[in-house]
């Protein structure tokens, strides 16, 4: 536990003296920069935060399911992905991993974090005043098919925060409300992040990683609450396969009624 706590010290500098250079350049870049390239260039930034964790902590992973997601060159189809939330790994990882810009829908306090934040801001990403429901949705809506034209992938969490590993939240469906708006498809994704990098917490443990992306399911004619339940359970059964150890033998995902209509 020391040599992990000692690691994770040395990895939470190494973010902090990449991230303050890396911002700065960010928020140059933009008066420059078209919004693509933007975002690959604060992707880079995320690939070392990632190859930091491997590298300094033991952190790594393995992905199944990218045959899933449209290719690189398919450049207009625009997918929603609903993930699993567990730790701050997953939101590092993903633009890493997909071949598409992506568009995260995150609370707005987020952007006055120094550095981080202020490169976030520069983005062409969703951030919402969760205060103001109402607002955010539409927000949310307007914004989604704005990016969807662009071909860009909305990335949503139906959980609405970090869980416990082992844990299951409260899927709400403003994933699958902009789906059904947009006629967009949603693909599940299951991630089994806090085995090595626990909720609110920087003290990372050696271990792997495992993400599975699943099939995209489509939205027409679809019902937001119905769809999102077909999410929560393939996401759900997918994780006690992924983690079985976080589960109780047999232990099957939580029935759940219809999700309340919460835009987030």
């Amino acid at each position: 536990m020391l040599f992990a706590a000692l690691r994770s010290a040395v990895y939470v500098v190494f973010l902090t003296v990449t991230v303050i250079p890396w911002g700065t350049a960010v928020v140059l870049a933009s008066l420059f920069l078209d919004a693509t390239r933007l975002y690959w260039m604060c992707v880079g930034w995320l690939r070392l935060a990632i190859w930091g964790a491997r590298a300094i902590c033991g952190v790594h992973w393995r992905v199944q399911g990218m045959e899933h997601l449209p290719t690189r060159e398919d450049h207009r189809s625009a997918v929603i992905l609903l993930s699993k939330h567990q730790s701050t790994w997953e939101t590092f990882a993903f633009p890493t991993l997909m071949s598409h810009p992506l568009a995260y829908v995150f609370k707005r306090e987020l952007i006055y974090i120094p550095f981080f934040g202020w490169a976030m801001a520069r983005l062409d990403m969703v951030h919402i005043d969760r205060r103001k429901r109402s607002e955010a949705w539409n927000l949310v809506a307007a914004q989604g098919k704005r990016l969807a034209r662009q071909g860009n992938w909305v990335i949503m969490f139906p959980e609405g925060t970090r869980v416990a590993r082992g844990s299951q939240g409260d899927y709400k469906t403003g994933g699958t409300r902009l789906a059904v708006a947009t006629g967009q498809p949603v693909v599940p994704i299951a991630v089994s992040s806090a085995r090595c990098w626990p909720r609110k917490s920087f003290l990372l443990r050696p271990g792997t990683i495992d993400v599975s992306i699943g099939r995209p399911i489509p939205s027409t004619g679809r019902d937001a609450a119905g769809l999102m339940r077909e999410v929560e359970s393939w996401i759900e059964a997918e994780m006690r396969r992924l983690d079985p150890e976080a589960y109780p033998a047999g232990a099957a995902p939580a029935p759940r009624a219809a999700p309340a209509p919460a835009p987030l």
